[in-house]
């Protein structure tokens, strides 16, 4: 009886060993991927009024968890029965992805008129601000939605030679990464101004360290949150792109020569671009035909 109870032990330390190596085989093949999840959703959880932040940051936190649990069992469901469907699920992803860092680029070049002279925060009603909220509420959660599916489809790749349960557990422990480490991160960004101004009040004494070290934050977060749109929009088309080249092999034989990266930025502008030709003509013609 002893024998057998030392023996399952031995069986989950050995589990807990093979996990342990699997994850962080995982986790460089995702870092990549993970880095872009962090730039996009912090460019997505910033842009609030500093009380509305964290609530924020928490409903999008309270919608990742949410994917992760409808996208693990889909995942392993699917790898098992249809493998074929997980290419078709993330080639939809990288359309909206493309579609999304194209429509950024395009409004950066010519920028509408209403946009321009949208109101300030503190001139809207409450009624508003929450409706603008939930907006981007919405459009953070269905984003990494399409980035947790691409981060679970390459960590389950990874161990996809393991035991059903190695591959579970392993492939979760990434998808608990991806929420829990990136939006750790984010709060700590959107929140620099609030603990740079906590430094600037800890002390009476002028111009002291903390005072430097507070000014420094409060500065840099305009900066670092107008970085992180432009870096979260370059993440969105490396992402999309990485996705049509590595799936589809025709576009990865297309140009072996160039190198990775670009290769995948130029795929997901091309990408981009037409999906969003491609849309705005088709609501450009329903307007038409509907007024």
């Amino acid at each position: 009886m002893a024998s057998g109870f030392f023996a399952l032990l031995d069986d989950i330390a050995t589990l807990m060993d093979d996990v342990a190596m699997m994850s962080k085989v995982a986790g460089k093949k995702t870092a990549g991927l993970l880095g872009d999840d962090l730039a996009v959703n912090a460019e997505k959880a910033s842009g609030f009024m500093s009380s509305r932040e964290l609530p924020v940051l928490w409903a999008i936190t309270k919608g990742s968890f949410l994917n992760k649990v409808v996208i693990l069992p889909l995942a392993f469901l699917l790898s098992a029965f249809v493998p074929a469907a997980i290419t078709v699920i993330l080639i939809i992803g990288g359309l909206y992805l493309a579609y999304e860092g194209a429509e950024k680029v395009y409004e950066y070049l010519f920028p509408h008129a209403k946009k321009a002279e949208a109101p300030k925060l503190e001139k809207l009603s409450e009624e508003e601000v929450l409706s603008r909220e939930k907006e981007k509420i919405k459009s953070a959660i269905l984003t990494d939605f399409i980035l947790s599916v691409e981060i679970v489809i390459i960590a389950l790749g990874s161990v996809e030679n393991e035991p059903l349960l190695t591959q579970v557990l392993v492939v979760t422990i990434i998808a608990l990464i991806a929420t829990v480490g990136v939006y750790g991160i984010v709060a700590l960004i959107v929140r620099m101004d609030e603990y740079g101004a906590k430094l600037i009040a800890l002390n009476e004494r002028e111009n002291s360290f903390s005072d430097k070290i507070g000014r420094f934050l409060v500065s840099a977060l305009p900066k670092v949150i107008k970085s992180l749109s432009i870096i979260g929009t370059i993440a969105l088309l490396l992402v999309s792109g990485g996705i049509f080249v590595h799936n589809i092999h025709y576009l990865h034989d297309l140009f072996e020569n160039l190198p990775g990266i670009l290769m995948e930025f130029i795929t997901g502008v091309v990408v981009g671009f037409v999906v969003l030709l491609l849309i705005k003509l088709i609501t450009g013609l329903w307007k038409k035909f509907t007024t």
